[in-house]
């Protein structure tokens, strides 16, 4: 008997013409409902909610206490090069041209002035700062329309989530995201991403990266609600999203965004 994954793999393979070596053996399908990881009925109600995060590019200093408190909260390896959440340093030359890196996703902060590695003198500096980001959970998900097996759905109060039973790493979701913030789990080997740390929202908390925040450069609240005031700001003030032309309608909203940031 093989794996549910294997399965999968092999009728996925199967179906577009492509052999699989390695799998053997009587294939034996089980049938019945299976759970999704991590769903059961919440403490809060989700039937009118639909959950958005505000980042203010202003209020970040590039810490990197957001970053580290996702890993430890999210149990993706602390060394590994991958993140859910990450912070981008921008730094933009009077001349026109834009330097930015983040390395290790921000982790560590930023103590030099060395972006890339490279020494940007003072004077040469037109103005720098510092962007998270993190899943855009977007309301027009491309991850959701790609996933060959229902691993990658959107729940009902607008947050997508990736089933680990389900995925069977072919990868296709982490290709389709435009915004880049998919990865393959180092020791899952599933396609990970932010998921606004449902586990926490669901029982009233809030996520790990916005309670790491010293300086509430990360917000979340819900939309439908009049009172919300995450929701008010979203509604009365300009913000901006990333990457508006693909037609993905994202639930992360930034003040203070700069058209330089991509």
């Amino acid at each position: 008997m093989i794996s549910r994954r294997d399965f999968l793999k092999f009728s996925l393979l199967a179906g577009t013409g492509i052999g699989l070596s390695g799998l053997t053996g009587k294939l034996i399908w089980a049938g019945g409902t299976a759970s999704r990881e991590g769903l059961r009925a919440p403490t809060i109600s989700t039937a009118s909610k639909k959950w958005v995060f505000l980042v203010d590019t202003y209020k970040c200093v590039g810490c990197g206490l957001c970053v580290r408190a996702c890993k430890l909260e999210n149990e993706t390896p602390y060394d590994a090069p991958v993140t859910r959440t990450w912070v981008e340093r921008y730094v933009v030359k009077k001349d026109g041209s834009v330097v930015a890196d983040s390395p290790m996703g921000g982790r560590d902060g930023y103590l030099k002035n060395d972006p890339q590695g490279i020494i940007v003198p003072p004077d040469e500096i037109a103005k720098a700062f510092f962007v998270p980001k993190l899943c855009n959970q977007c309301t027009n998900p491309p991850c959701v329309q790609v996933c060959p097996v229902g691993a990658t759905y959107r729940s009902p109060d607008g947050v997508v989530l990736v089933d680990r039973k389900w995925c069977i790493g072919c990868g296709y979701c982490i290709m389709a995201c435009p915004y880049g913030v998919r990865f393959f789990h180092p020791v899952y080997k599933v396609a990970e991403k932010c998921n606004f740390c449902y586990h926490r929202i669901w029982n009233g908390m809030r996520p790990a990266c916005v309670d790491a925040c010293p300086f509430g450069a990360r917000l979340i609240g819900d939309i439908n609600d009049p009172s919300d005031p995450v929701a008010n700001v979203i509604r009365t003030e300009r913000v901006a999203v990333l990457k508006e032309e693909f037609g993905t309608k994202p639930n992360v909203y930034y003040l203070n965004f700069d058209s330089v940031v991509r």
